[in-house]
């Protein structure tokens, strides 16, 4: 069983509980299985388990709640299975591409997109929606690019849509071409999906095919069932079932030496450890596709993710290794390349990829450290004590010879807290630590007495 801290309080904290077994058994809301939790006091006193929403951290967005002993009503079944096919989407899949179709063999004049449903419309529809804010005109150029068209979700917790710029997007592709993929694996990634394809149709360079899942049914519209898979990654379920399973499977096949690999930007907000444990099973399932003589290797993954979750991520694949690159979106308002001090971009790259074959653009100012055979900012000076480029937000840190380690250029050494820490900072404040031995060393998810540190094989 994997039992995985969701957050530490100072009087409690919740677990989630990970295995087949309580998957299987689990209830579902419209955003598929849901997950089993449990509260756990301090001493690692355990309370009541519970399922609630894989997907939505936050009950207003998804009320879903279950006790795990708690019997149901044959009627409160129906009710919660007719609740959940009212919230599907409005077509399936086919029925979406075959409009697209249509909407595309119109003539310019009636192409014409509800920007208040996220919906093409077909000149059957125009009067339904007569009060609502219509897009004129949409072009095919516009049909291409869907994620300028669609509306971005902005839940951080559940589904936020922060958009790649094409610097990203762009940097991300060369890479891939320059390390010899053919294949990209696209979880959370609708821009970098369709620039594959904005590439592929302008042909630059190698053709690269693209797999996008994502839990944005709306995208639907755009890509045919081949290129797209509604997908929830926080429990690896599928909303079309078994055929989009084996669209994955198929794609994941490198037929022919077309190499694999992942990419994935989940929402932030979102649990680190529900999305490794679907991402292992990615994992998992390619690995099962390889020959023989090569059933020790790993998928390629780029996991892109702020870099104050360093820690989470390596406790679950010890292999990655965070990359100084910075990763900027379009529609977030700080999440931006370029910028000093705390206005740069805290998103990077975390991969299971060589670091010293990943070249870094060294027109933005990154360069080549021959000590730690990787790509690093500007800012990321190496240390000689910790022989390492220490920073991790792309200013220069500062050793501190009492902490045995590099730190934030704003910290200072407080003999108090016996720590580096911000000047102004509630000296002496004792953290709420380990609720299982009670230690102020670490947290529950990295305790030696506790089953709750627990690493995934990617």
């Amino acid at each position: 069983m994997d039992k995985i801290c969701v957050s530490d309080t100072d009087g409690f904290g919740v677990e989630v509980i990970l295995n087949e077994e309580d998957s299987a058994a689990a209830p579902c809301c419209v955003h598929g299985p849901a997950l089993l939790f449990v509260k756990v006091c301090v001493g690692g006193q355990q309370g009541r388990r519970f399922y609630a929403c894989s997907a939505c951290r936050d009950r207003k967005d998804c009320s879903f709640f279950q006790w795990q002993d708690e019997k149901v009503s044959k009627a409160r079944l129906l009710a919660r299975e007719e609740e959940n096919k009212a919230k599907q989407p409005p077509f399936t899949h086919e029925e979406f591409r075959s409009r697209f179709l249509q909407v595309v063999s119109l003539p310019l004049a009636q192409r014409r997109f509800c920007q208040t449903c996220q919906l093409l419309l077909l000149p059957a529809d125009w009067a339904a929606h007569s009060a609502h804010s219509i897009l004129l005109d949409v072009s095919a150029a516009q049909l291409r690019r869907p994620s300028q068209l669609l509306r971005p979700l902005d839940n951080k917790k559940t589904n936020a849509q922060y958009l790649f710029t094409d610097r990203s997007g762009h940097f991300l592709l060369d890479l891939f071409a320059a390390l010899g993929f053919q294949k990209v694996l696209c979880l959370g990634t609708p821009r970098l999906h369709e620039l594959i394809k904005i590439r592929n149709s302008e042909g630059s360079g190698r053709v690269m095919k693209s797999l996008l899942l994502d839990i944005d049914y709306r995208y639907s519209q755009f890509c045919g069932e081949e290129e797209f898979g509604h997908y929830n990654m926080f429990n690896h379920h599928f909303f079309n079932g078994k055929a989009a399973e084996k669209r994955l499977e198929d794609f994941l096949h490198e037929e022919g030496g077309e190499k694999v690999v992942m990419v994935t930007d989940p929402p932030f907000g979102g649990l680190v450890r529900p999305l490794a444990h679907s991402f292992s099973k990615i994992c998992s399932q390619w690995r099962s596709l390889q020959s023989p003589e090569t059933q020790g290797a790993e998928l390629p993954m780029v996991w892109i993710f702020p870099y104050f979750f360093e820690p989470r991520i390596l406790e679950c694949f010890a292999s990655f290794s965070m990359l100084d690159y910075q990763v900027d979106y379009d529609n977030h308002p700080l999440y931006k390349h370029g910028g000093r001090g705390r206005k740069q971009s805290p998103v990077r790259l975390f991969t299971n990829l060589r670091p010293s074959n990943v070249v870094l653009p060294p027109e933005e100012g990154y360069r080549f450290c021959s000590l730690c055979q990787r790509y690093v900012s500007s800012g990321n000076q190496h240390c000689p004590q910790c022989d390492a480029c220490t920073s991790k937000d792309g200013r220069e840190w500062k050793h501190c010879f009492l902490c045995n380690k590099c730190v934030k250029p704003t910290w200072l050494h407080c003999s108090g807290c016996g720590h580096c820490a911000l000047e102004d900072h509630p000296c002496g404040r004792r953290g709420s630590g380990c609720f299982s031995c009670g230690s102020t060393d670490h947290k529950r998810r990295a305790c030696p007495v506790s089953s709750g540190a627990v690493r995934h094989r990617p």
